[in-house]
């Protein structure tokens, strides 16, 4: 069915708890912030709203204080996405990559000071982290359209919708492929960020019949976790917009997309990555990297092509050197 260890990917979140925790405090002070900040216009636009004559105004301008507090707060936090990528995801992901080796890790806050030097040697600085995590996005993007989507695995005709709807649920599935190539560069231990994810990119393309299929199968665990959670958040923000002035019903469906996008990020995303990088890492044990997909890659992706630019700007000379084995 699948080939990830659900029990081990539990085990490295319980043993990577400081991660946990420190992912809680980010993500739901993010939560903490829309809600203030969604409430703070809705409140101001609510009073704002009797200065006018439309009988309708203090409602009107309730919920449109709370579009510009929801909007103001989802601008900053695409401002701090550098920040979060290098300090939160990278440094977890550094610490659950040794972990899946076998290697020992600091227990407590120790382990995010120790997670942070492993990022900074692979990455000296944020923003390149973040240009390697961008340009591998796009490469991956090509990887489905390559594979004839979902005709790979189900060659059946006449079921151009079914088909169609199965390649958006692959697309989607396809949400970690990034984080999984950022812990291979830190794994192998590369000097050349951009050459070893082109690498990883490569080895990804050529299993990936097994890599989504094990995407999909995620995927599907997630979404329904994620749903359920969405659920029971239902009940806190409804208690949190009866606190708000005016009959704003639909911000609480919005705030519980919130809470339910906190907590799967803070919990649920990292088990995600647990169990795709077992698999990834399992399946490209003793493999190089196939020049021939490295081609049609290039060929089918201007972000790929950027990316290997960059890595043959940045490298010593060798056209795939160490990355293609497992330490």
């Amino acid at each position: 069915m699948w080939d990830f260890d659900i029990g081990r990917s539990v085990s490295i979140m319980m043993r990577t708890w400081p991660f946990i925790v420190f992912r809680m405090v980010v993500y739901f002070g993010i939560t903490l912030a829309y809600i203030l900040a969604t409430g703070t216009g809705a409140s101001v636009g609510y009073g704002v709203g009797h200065i006018s004559t439309d009988p309708d105004g203090p409602l009107s301008f309730a919920l449109w204080g709370g579009v510009i507090g929801f909007g103001a707060v989802s601008i900053a936090v695409y401002w701090i996405r550098e920040y979060i990528l290098y300090v939160v995801k990278a440094g977890h992901i550094a610490v659950m990559v040794h972990l899946i080796d076998g290697h020992d890790v600091p227990d407590g806050k120790n382990q995010i000071a120790y997670a942070r030097q492993v990022v900074t040697e692979r990455f000296a600085e944020a923003n390149i982290l973040f240009v390697v995590d961008q340009l591998v996005k796009g490469a991956i993007r090509a990887i489905t359209g390559l594979l004839g989507g979902v005709a790979a695995f189900l060659p059946i005709p006449g079921l151009s919708g079914l088909v169609s709807f199965i390649n958006t649920v692959i697309r989607l599935s396809l949400t970690y492929v990034d984080e999984i190539i950022l812990g291979y560069n830190i794994r192998i231990g590369s000097s050349s960020p951009f050459e070893t994810a082109r690498q990883g990119v490569v080895l990804y393309a050529q299993n990936s019949k097994t890599m989504v299929k094990n995407a999909v199968w995620l995927a599907v665990i997630m979404w329904g976790v994620s749903f359920v959670i969405f659920l029971l958040m239902l009940a806190p923000a409804a208690a949190i917009l009866y606190a708000m002035p005016g009959q704003l019903a639909g911000w609480g469906f919005v705030l519980a997309i919130v809470f339910a996008w906190a907590f799967k990020a803070a919990f649920i995303e990292p088990f995600a990555i647990a169990c795709l990088m077992q698999v990834y890492f399992k399946t490209i044990a003793g493999q190089v990297p196939d020049p021939a997909w490295d081609a049609r890659l290039a060929e089918a992706s201007s972000k790929f092509r950027d990316l290997k630019d960059k890595a043959l700007s940045s490298f010593d000379g060798s056209r795939w050197g160490t990355a293609g084995a497992t330490r």
